[in-house]
């Protein structure tokens, strides 16, 4: 930061002239993706029923994963050969695709295929967009713009299931899908400028020629990632077979869609990467389990039992404005401050598992684990992108995602093991308790990684 850098004249380039459209665009599809994910989940037992689907809960979730799996990659892929333009326009133009079909939808299979395009929509959009922030916001701006973005998410967490419900009730679930196609057609309008001044794509390496299994290794994980999710989740005979289908699919795809070294946090953007799964696979496991914690445990009503995660959302977006504001603090420093604040916070919920615990204290408590996260994740992306090169920002872009939901979906699975083998929906606080902790024990793992990093040479 030079000596004429504030935070003040730092947000004002991002609204200046030149970056106000761009800036706008990235937010409102952004919040878009929020509402549509946080809204689904609300709408989904009238849809449902309405469809006679009631048999098929979780497939319209695991469609959308799978789905945006496969976009994510491959959108990166393409972001690294023919820019970044080309996703941003045929991305929203599929989640579009994807909001009409559910909106219009007769049955269970038109669903499902509605879902699918809204996966490959939102991840196509979510790695062009980091991909887009590095191409057109100089770096001593792209904390304050991940802040931004964690930002967007605070008013869908707050008020999003509300207005799904609402909307569900007096005009119909298919309005939760209709009635955001004209804000996803703003955003893109907004961000067309940009796209008319993208910058050439550098012609790629030879280790990125190599990289030929790329769209293979994208199906795979695909397929892999929520077969493993699903029969960790579901333990039986059959599933287990499932599971281990899953395994042999998802572990020679990382090999291809993640750093050489980043399964054992090699030094660099290999661990950088790493850190990604590991804050989010430790945060989501444990907010898995908050909700029903708070209404087997100690009676709490389905909406108090969810004031938690608003909390968690809040802290989030207070914490990634905060690093957004001071881009002069080193990054590294951050995602270990990161990690002590999330595993303090992951640990502290063991005195609201346990029947005599502080339920009350959940709010709070869980707050501080979205500080944590809100530190963390922010500059998690400006490291990966920073370090990664330029033509391989699509590639490192789709990394970070793979990292975060290999992650999440194996420790939520984990979680849902405990879950079967200790404890019961109705009585949880002997397998939350041991989630818990060994959640505060993977962030713990996160700050001894980064340990040693004085700088933010990765």
């Amino acid at each position: 930061m030079t000596t004429t850098d504030t935070p003040d004249t730092t947000r004002g380039q991002l609204w200046s002239g030149r970056n106000r459209a761009t800036t706008l665009g990235i937010l409102l599809l952004i919040t878009i993706a929020a509402f549509e994910q946080l809204g689904v989940s609300t709408a989904m037992p009238s849809m449902l029923a309405d469809l006679r689907g009631g048999a098929l809960y979780s497939w319209p979730f695991t469609a959308a994963l799978s789905a945006s799996v496969v976009a994510t990659v491959v959108g990166g892929w393409i972001c690294d050969r023919w820019g970044y333009r080309v996703v941003l326009l045929v991305a929203p133009t599929v989640f579009l695709l994807g909001l009409v079909l559910a909106g219009t939808a007769t049955g269970m299979p038109a669903l499902l295929v509605a879902r699918a395009c809204q996966g490959l929509g939102l991840g196509g959009e979510v790695v062009a967009i980091y991909v887009l922030i590095a191409a057109v916001y100089p770096e001593r701006l792209r904390p304050t713009v991940f802040g931004l973005t964690a930002s967007a998410w605070v008013v869908p967490s707050i008020v999003g299931p509300t207005v799904a419900g609402l909307v569900t009730e007096r005009f119909g679930w298919r309005w939760v899908f209709l009635g955001l196609v004209p804000l996803a057609l703003l955003g893109v309008v907004l961000l067309l400028p940009a796209l008319r001044t993208v910058p050439a794509v550098p012609a790629p390496d030879p280790d990125t020629v190599r990289r030929k299994g790329i769209p293979l290794a994208a199906v795979a994980a695909g397929v892999g990632i929520p077969a493993v999710s699903w029969a960790a989740q579901h333990p039986s005979p059959a599933t287990l077979w499932l599971g281990l289908a899953g395994l042999a699919l998802l572990v020679p795809a990382l090999g291809r869609l993640l750093p050489k070294g980043t399964l054992r946090g090699a030094p660099g953007l290999p661990r950088v990467i790493l850190a990604r799964g590991l804050f989010a696979g430790a945060f989501f496991s444990v907010e898995a389990f908050v909700p029903l914690t708070l209404t087997s445990v100690h009676g709490f009503s389905p909406a108090l039992a969810g004031l938690p995660l608003t909390a968690g959302a809040l802290g989030w977006s207070a914490a990634s404005a905060w690093q957004g504001r001071r881009p002069e603090v080193q990054r590294t420093a951050l995602i270990r401050v990161g990690f002590a604040v999330l595993a303090a916070g992951l640990a502290s919920m063991v005195v609201v598992a346990a029947p005599w615990g502080w339920p009350w204290a959940a709010a709070a408590l869980w707050a501080v684990a979205g500080v944590g996260m809100g530190l963390g994740f922010p500059s998690i992306n400006v490291l990966a992108l920073g370090a990664a090169p330029e033509h391989e920002r699509g590639f490192t872009s789709a990394a970070l995602q793979v990292s975060d939901m290999v992650a999440s979906a194996t420790l939520v699975g984990l979680g849902g093991l405990l879950l079967t083998a200790l404890a019961s929906t109705a009585a949880p606080t002997a397998a939350v308790v041991p989630t818990d902790l060994l959640m505060a024990g993977v962030a713990v793992l996160g700050l001894l990684l980064f340990r040693r990093s004085t700088d933010d040479r990765v």
